[in-house]
């Protein structure tokens, strides 16, 4: 398999190969998502948020190690029409590419849920035609794809239940399994028309994403922080991201000073919602399959507050 590499500026080495393509943009999605700055309490520029085990360059050098893997996931998907076979197929290159990050990060969790996530896109995108007159959002059928290929079984499926899945279970919510099988609402509804709506409010492109993060964060019921802090935890999160939205957004100076604030009581419970960075990659990753442009279309107001 030809090596691969991608930076977050930087151009994919595809010569016009469709899953060096698709890999490209999905690595690159999490390489933007790990080193966007301030997040709360997740991984950045500034430090290792609410993580003993992670930094940035380990985050990113996780994000690199997934390349190969997303190749092959491509290849794969544009080969054979979903099918059981086909999600088994899937399901064991992913368990490769968890074995990769586990290398990358010298045994650190870094990548387990976008691995899933991105993993699913990855194959839908590979098996959906680029944006046309007659389909002008690939993004949605991607997402659309990617929910039909998460319902189906995998025999070989590890039977050890997560953190996130214990969480699921104890609280009652869906998981990151029940995001993808719904097509990723919180990516699609919500963390994209966010996205766009700043960049059209003319908001840079970094307090663009973050605002896509905290609408993300404002409704997603993250097992991450569930895990971490319990409801408690969660609360906080969400009512802290619903302030800085309110506020302007994190290009508004009170609503980055209330950014700061939610940073730091995110991190007096050392909890970390790795879900919404999850799903900010997700985002990303959805975006460009659509050029950031596409008739997936809200206000700010109207994409972080449709569950709220």
């Amino acid at each position: 398999m030809p090596s691969f590499v991608a930076t977050s500026t930087g151009a994919a080495e595809h010569g016009g190969d469709p899953a060096q393509t698709l890999a490209h943009l999905a690595v690159t999605a999490l390489v933007d998502e790990a080193e966007l700055t301030p997040k709360p309490a997740l991984v950045d520029r500034r430090g290792n948020g609410a993580h003993h085990d992670l930094d940035l360059a380990r985050l990113c050098g996780s994000a690199r190690s997934l390349g190969d893997g997303l190749v092959a996931i491509a290849r794969a998907a544009a080969a054979e029409p979903p099918s059981p076979r086909l999600r088994e197929e899937l399901g064991r290159i992913g368990r490769d590419m968890e074995r990769a990050m586990l290398a990358a990060t010298g045994g650190g969790n870094a990548h387990r849920g976008a691995i899933w996530a991105l993993g699913l896109l990855v194959a839908a995108a590979a098996q959906t035609p680029p944006r046309s007159a007659t389909a002008p959002s690939r993004a949605a059928a991607t997402a659309a794809r990617a929910a039909a290929l998460a319902r189906l079984p995998d025999r070989f499926a590890p039977r050890v239940a997560s953190h996130g899945e214990h969480a699921r279970l104890r609280y009652g919510v869906s998981g990151a399994r029940g995001e993808a099988q719904a097509g990723f609402p919180h990516a699609l509804r919500i963390g994209v028309p966010t996205l766009r709506a700043a960049r059209r409010q003319g908001r840079p492109e970094p307090c663009a994403r973050l605002d896509a993060l905290l609408a993300i964060m404002a409704t997603l019921d993250d097992t991450c922080l569930l895990h971490r802090g319990g409801q408690d935890a969660l609360t906080i999160a969400k009512t802290g991201a619903r302030a800085v939205l309110t506020a302007g957004g994190a290009g508004d100076p009170i609503g980055l000073t209330l950014l700061y604030q939610l940073h730091a009581d995110l991190m007096a419970r050392w909890a970390s919602p790795g879900g919404s960075g999850d799903l900010l990659a997700v985002t990303l990753f959805l975006d460009r399959l659509d050029d950031g442009a596409g008739p997936i279309a809200a206000t700010a107001q109207e994409a972080w507050s449709w569950r709220s």
